[in-house]
């Protein structure tokens, strides 16, 4: 498969991320640091569970997507942290088998997760796919969180698979009643100029656009999950 890489569509990107070792992408902890500096210690928490699309990869953790949302946030007067929880390879069975220990270990007022392009790739058996997102889903309702679907697309090429993919999304976002964005990397798959020399992940100037198309469905969220008591600390 690999030796058709170079012609394949960008539309293919997200779902050829499977193919790469399992990775961490280091620096999630020092940005989560440097983030707690700027705001305060109570402020409520937006927790990001994704893979190589939320984790930087390829770049410094404060030119991917999710810091930048960070700094949004702040220039827009709200008081939340954001915890980047994502990682690079990650499947939704990897985030259920975490999900757990990083609610209990952030209690998020918003969970964002950006799941489901590996498992797609993989061929995950969507009753699979669907059951994991679910459980990741009811996990951080149960715990009182506003939660965001980020969905993600396969190519045409993949035939009904790929339409059953994308159906699991909407149905979740209906059954659960909350927030999805069906494509996280819309207006950017047919622009290789948005993507990275490896011709897979999203390189530094797809990544605000991503933002832009977050933003307007994450922005209710945070009206809804201000606290009174809780301001962004001035910055130096």
């Amino acid at each position: 498969m690999k030796r058709f890489l170079p012609t394949l569509p960008p539309v293919l990107f997200p779902v050829l991320l499977g193919m790469l070792p399992l990775w961490v992408a280091p620096g999630i902890a020092q940005a989560t640091a440097q983030d707690r500096a700027r705001v305060s210690p109570a402020a409520p928490v937006i927790l990001v569970l994704g893979d190589s699309l939320s984790a930087a990869y390829g770049m410094a953790q404060n030119e991917g997507w999710v810091h930048l949302l960070q700094e949004r946030v702040r220039e827009a007067g709200h008081p939340h942290r954001v915890v980047n929880a994502s990682i690079s390879g990650e499947t939704s069975a990897g985030a259920r088998q975490r999900i757990d220990g990083e609610l209990a270990r952030w209690q998020p007022d918003i969970v964002i997760i950006e799941l489901g392009g590996n498992d797609g790739l993989r061929g995950l058996p969507l009753d699979a796919l669907r059951d994991n997102l679910a459980a990741l889903i009811e996990a951080s309702l149960d715990q009182g969180a506003r939660v965001l679907l980020l969905g993600m697309r396969l190519p045409p090429n993949y035939g009904r698979y790929s339409e059953d993919f994308a159906d699991v999304y909407t149905a979740l976002a209906r059954r659960y009643r909350i927030p999805l964005l069906p494509f996280l990397l819309a207006g950017m798959e047919d622009d290789f100029t948005f993507f990275q020399t490896d011709g897979i992940h999203p390189n530094r100037r797809a990544q605000g656009r991503i933002l832009d198309n977050v933003w307007p469905l994450l922005r209710p969220l945070l009206e809804e999950t201000r606290r009174p008591a809780d301001a962004v600390e001035e910055r130096s």
